[in-house]
C-alpha cells in the first residue's frame, strides 16, 4: 500500500510538470522560419475576368508554418509578365489567408504597366494574362512592427484572361507649380508658388502658363506640382528652353541636373505647361527681371514704361525697389498698379499688389478678379522680395 501511494505521488508530480511545460509552450511559442508559402491557384484561373465589372478579385493562401498561428500580414504584387519583372505592390494589406484584391486598384496598376510598355489609350480594352505573388510577414505583438526575418514570398499564380479597360484618369495640367532652390535652402515648405497668367488655362485643362521672378545661380532650381521631394521634380532635362528667351544662352544643367545659370541673377521665369499624351511638356522662357509700375503712378497706361521700372537687386534676398510714388488715394482715380510683362498677354494678366489690406504679402491676381486698390503717400516706394513673396510700401 505504501508503494502504491509513492507511485501515485510520482505520477501526479509528473502530470503537473507536463502541464506546466504545456502551459509554458502556450505562452512562449517558438517562432520558426518557414521554407514554403503557398498562394493557391484561383478557381477562376482559366475564366475571363472583367475588371470593370468586378469589385474584388479573390485570392487565397495558406499561412506559412511559423510554428504557431502567428499574427501574419499579407501583401500582394501584380505583374503583366510571368517572371514578375514588372511587379507592382498593391496598397492593400490583409490579416487572414483570404485576399480580396480591389478590382479598381488592380485595373489602375495594370493600365500603368501597359502604358509604361508603350501602349496608348487606343489599345484598350485588351485581354491579358495577369500574375500574382504574395508576401507574408509576422507582426510583433509587443512593437506592432513587421519582423523582417519572417518575410517569405509565395509561388506565382495567374489569371489567364483578364479584360482590362483603360483605367487611368485623364492627364491635366497642374493646379500649382512650386519653385525650389538655394534661395530657400532647398526647403519645399519655403518654396515659392508660381502665379498663373490670367486666362491661359483652357477649358480642357490641357495647357496653362505660370510665371514668377526667381534667383538662379550655379546650383540651380527645380519645380514641382507638389511641395515635396517625391520624384516628380522637374530639372533641366524636363524642360524645353524657349529660344526666344532674353537669357536663353545662360541657362544650363547644374551638376545635379537642376536648372542653373552661368550668369547668376534674377530671371522672369515663364512656364508653359502642355498635356502631351500621358505626359506634360514644359516650355520655359527666361526673360529679364523687369518689374513695372503702370497707371497714374507713372502718368499713363503704356506698357514697359521705363519711368515705372524697378531696380533689380544683386542678391537672392535683396529687394526690387520702385521709383518714388506720387500721392495716391487708393481708388480708381489713383492707386498702385504693378506687373511683370509676359510676352503675348496684356499687363494686367500678370499683375500683383502689396500694401493696404494685403499687408506685407505680395498677392498675385492670377485668375482672380480686379484687385482691391492700394494707395500711397507722396515720396514712398514699393519694396518687393520675390524669394519670400513679401514687400512693403514705405519711404
Amino acid at each position: 500500500m505504501k508503494h502504491y501511494h509513492i507511485i501515485a505521488g510520482m505520477m501526479a508530480g509528473l502530470a503537473m510538470l507536463m502541464s506546466a511545460c504545456d502551459s509554458d509552450l502556450d505562452h512562449n511559442p517558438t517562432l520558426q522560419t518557414p521554407t514554403k508559402f503557398v498562394l493557391n491557384t484561383p478557381a477562376s484561373a482559366n475564366s475571363t475576368i472583367d475588371l470593370d465589372n468586378s469589385k474584388t478579385i479573390n485570392l487565397t493562401c495558406s499561412q506559412p508554418d511559423y510554428g504557431f498561428p502567428a499574427n501574419t500580414v499579407y501583401t500582394v504584387e501584380v505583374a503583366t509578365k510571368a517572371d514578375m519583372s514588372d511587379a507592382v505592390k498593391l496598397s492593400q494589406t490583409f490579416n487572414s489567408a483570404t485576399l480580396p484584391l480591389d478590382a479598381a486598384e488592380l485595373a489602375s496598376a495594370l493600365t500603368t504597366q501597359e502604358v509604361a510598355q508603350g501602349k496608348s489609350e487606343a489599345d484598350f480594352p485588351m485581354t491579358i494574362p495577369v500574375y500574382f505573388r504574395a508576401t507574408a510577414q509576422v507582426k510583433s505583438a509587443s512593437t506592432n512592427e513587421l519582423l523582417e526575418s519572417t518575410k517569405i514570398q509565395s509561388n506565382i499564380v495567374s489569371l489567364k484572361n483578364v479584360c482590362l479597360k483603360f483605367a487611368l484618369p485623364p492627364v491635366t495640367c497642374p493646379d500649382n507649380l512650386y519653385l525650389n532652390g538655394s534661395f530657400c535652402n532647398w526647403d519645399w515648405e519655403k518654396s515659392i508658388t508660381m502665379s498663373e497668367v490670367y486666362g491661359t488655362r483652357d477649358n480642357a485643362n490641357s495647357t496653362v502658363t505660370f510665371w514668377h521672378l526667381v534667383y538662379i545661380d550655379g546650383s540651380g532650381i527645380n519645380f514641382n506640382s507638389s511641395k515635396a521631394w517625391d520624384g516628380s521634380e522637374v530639372g533641366y532635362k524636363g524642360i524645353t528652353v524657349d529660344p526666344a528667351s532674353d537669357n536663353a544662352g545662360t541657362i544650363k544643367a547644374s551638376d545635379d541636373g537642376n536648372i542653373s545659370s552661368s550668369a547668376p541673377g534674377w530671371y522672369l521665369m515663364i512656364v508653359k505647361a502642355t498635356v502631351n499624351g500621358r505626359n506634360i511638356d514644359y516650355t520655359v522662357t527666361f526673360n529679364k527681371p523687369n518689374v513695372y509700375l503702370i497707371g497714374v503712378a507713372v502718368g499713363g497706361w503704356d506698357e514697359a514704361n521705363p519711368a515705372g521700372l524697378f531696380t533689380v537687386p544683386s542678391t537672392a534676398d535683396g529687394d526690387f525697389v520702385s521709383p518714388s510714388l506720387p500721392a495716391l488715394p487708393g481708388d480708381d482715380t489713383g492707386c498702385i498698379r504693378i506687373y511683370c510683362k509676359v510676352p503675348g498677354y496684356d499687363w494686367w494678366k500678370s499683375e500683383f499688389i502689396v500694401g493696404g489690406k494685403f499687408g506685407k504679402t505680395i498677392t498675385y491676381r492670377g485668375n482672380g478678379g480686379d484687385q482691391e486698390r492700394v494707395g500711397a503717400a507722396a515720396g514712398t516706394k514699393v519694396y518687393l522680395n520675390f524669394s519670400t513673396d513679401t514687400g512693403d510700401v514705405k519711404e
